[in-house]
């Protein structure tokens, strides 16, 4: 049963009571990241393993997201910066523990591609906050996988607009 999570601001990347931070870099541009990230929702499963289903919501403003499991998340875009930023935030879930829950994807040119951070920041009580800092590990493979995928796949785009 999906319930209604605590609806918090931006500055909760900052002040969350558990604030997770993953790196990884991709040999695309800023752009590309970006555009894979903010409006190509639908696309998340092709590259993001852990996604089943994403798809956007009230005209771009909020996305419905599926995870292997059958956790669910109705979120809330709260910050598209084109090739800089995306950020959003989960206003209900199935998943049990979580109370608050901010996601942003920081995108920095490095060289002549991307670094990109992840930030999950959440909030819930000490069990899912203690559990969730023992899935760092996974979750930052997760991440790196992730990013890996998608500039594999944002490589084979460039390469057949090269005319390969």
């Amino acid at each position: 049963m999906a319930r209604r999570l605590r609806p918090v601001g931006l500055d909760f990347i900052e002040d969350a009571p558990v604030r997770l931070v993953f790196h990884a870099e991709a040999a695309a541009a800023p752009q590309a990241v970006y555009r894979a990230l903010a409006e190509e929702v639908g696309a998340w499963p092709r590259w993001f393993g852990a996604v089943t289903l994403a798809r956007p919501t009230r005209d771009g403003a909020g996305r419905e997201i599926r995870l292997v499991g059958g956790v669910r998340f109705r979120e809330t875009v709260m910050a598209a910066d084109p090739g800089r930023r995306y950020a959003y935030r989960a206003d209900e879930t199935n998943a049990p523990g979580v109370r608050a829950l901010l996601e942003e994807w920081r995108l920095t040119p490095a060289g002549s591609g991307t670094r990109v951070r992840w930030t999950f920041a959440a909030d819930g009580p000490a069990p899912f906050r203690l559990a969730l800092t023992a899935a760092r590990p996974g979750l930052g493979r997760s991440l790196r996988t992730a990013v890996r995928t998608l500039d594999g796949q944002l490589a084979v785009g460039r390469g057949h607009g090269a005319g390969r």
